[in-house]
């Protein structure tokens, strides 16, 4: 079997040969320390993204079988994008910037982790006609054809690929902030509805457009990441009624081209949303973050049944520890394997804190146990 066959079988719960070992990417300062470390050439350490031929590499190396997050979609952001703009310089080196989205952050000089955000573009109704309205237009542009159609022959593929159908509220977040999308809602609500319109169209018109193509797409996968660690970060009744019916409307048609696999990465405790992801009919949990709440498939499935599957629940941190912990993290992953529709995954991408000995060993160890 390849890859892709095994990783479909698993969640469809269907016979496989053997587990996929699978991954979801690197963080660009764990890739930057395994130069320093001699575990891979800096020329090997450039360009480093999801599916790169440089990530496969180092992938290849580590005893990965493949990236979970191996998508291909239209361009379902806001499009064109805004300029980088640097608004203030301070004297200890911060700079106030307003990103490609919008929002104004303070970027500190020789910090990695994610600036903090000091204000919005997007702020109220005047400003999302003029600035974000205009860039959530549906166009043909927005679709490379030539990217889709290397992949209208799918006889040779070994890697699941997935059509990326968007971001229905966690692009919106990013765009507003949370205090401000949250206040919205009660302030005014038609914007608050008319956003979410706008962009779940945009996203049911690229997804269309994609399938249209005739590139062939084994599962879809949605970004969310809308909660956090006691959970979402939007009222779960507010999500079914406002986001809820866009999921429905881009799943069916994406069900009627006979994909039935539907992915959805959203880290935190998402345990609240997941009831009216799968009545909308997202299927697939991903990453399913361990962090303190110990999220895992179990409790899901006893809840759900197989309607549920998962990609994830590998607890991260052991690869800054040490192989008995790795070892024990192993053993636990066994049972939830046993339920079926589950593949683990490292629960985020692998942090800097990360032994590259260590990471090769679960690989080594993972493919003798479920080999």
């Amino acid at each position: 079997m390849t890859n892709r066959e095994r990783a479909l079988a698993i969640l469809r719960y269907q016979n496989y040969d053997r587990l996929p070992i699978v991954h979801f990417g690197f963080w660009g300062e764990t890739i930057d320390k395994w130069v320093k470390e001699g575990h891979i050439s800096p020329e090997m350490g450039k360009d480093v993204y999801d599916g790169s031929p440089n990530e496969c590499a180092i992938v290849a190396k580590l005893g990965f079988d493949f990236n979970w997050n191996n998508c291909i979609s239209g361009n379902n952001d806001i499009y064109p994008l805004f300029e980088r703009e640097v608004l203030e310089k301070r004297e200890d080196g911060t700079e106030v910037v307003r990103n490609i989205y919008g929002v104004i952050e303070l970027e500190k000089p020789g910090v990695e982790s994610i600036p903090s955000e000091i204000g919005h573009t997007l702020v109220d109704r005047a400003s999302w006609e003029k600035e974000f309205l205009p860039r959530l237009q549906f166009t043909q542009d927005r679709l490379d054809l030539s990217l889709f159609a290397k992949y209208t022959d799918d006889s040779n593929r070994d890697v699941p690929l997935a059509l990326h159908a968007g971001s229905l509220f966690g692009k919106i977040r990013d765009w507003v902030g949370v205090e401000n999308i949250s206040y919205m809602y009660i302030d005014d609500e038609d914007l608050y509805t008319e956003i979410i319109d706008t962009v779940g169209d945009l996203a049911y018109q690229c997804a269309k457009a994609a399938l249209e193509s005739g590139a062939k797409f084994d599962y879809a996968h949605y970004w969310e990441d809308i909660c956090f660690k006691n959970g979402p970060l939007v009222v779960p009744d507010v999500f079914a009624e406002k986001v809820g019916p866009h999921y429905k409307r881009i799943n069916s048609l994406i069900n009627s081209y006979g994909i039935d696999i539907i992915s959805l990465d959203c880290d935190g405790m998402i345990d609240s949303l997941i009831p009216i992801w799968l009545e909308n009919g997202v299927n697939t949990m991903f990453p399913i973050e361990v962090g303190t709440w110990n999220a895992n498939i179990k409790p899901w499935r006893e809840k759900y049944g197989k309607q549920i599957r998962g990609v994830g629940g590998m607890n991260k941190t052991v690869f800054a520890r040490d192989y008995a912990a790795i070892d024990a993290e192993i053993e636990r992953l066994k049972a939830l394997v046993a339920l079926g529709g589950y593949i683990p995954c490292p629960d985020h991408r692998i942090a800097p804190d990360a032994k590259w000995e260590n990471v090769q060993y679960y690989c080594d160890k993972m493919h003798r146990v479920f080999g």
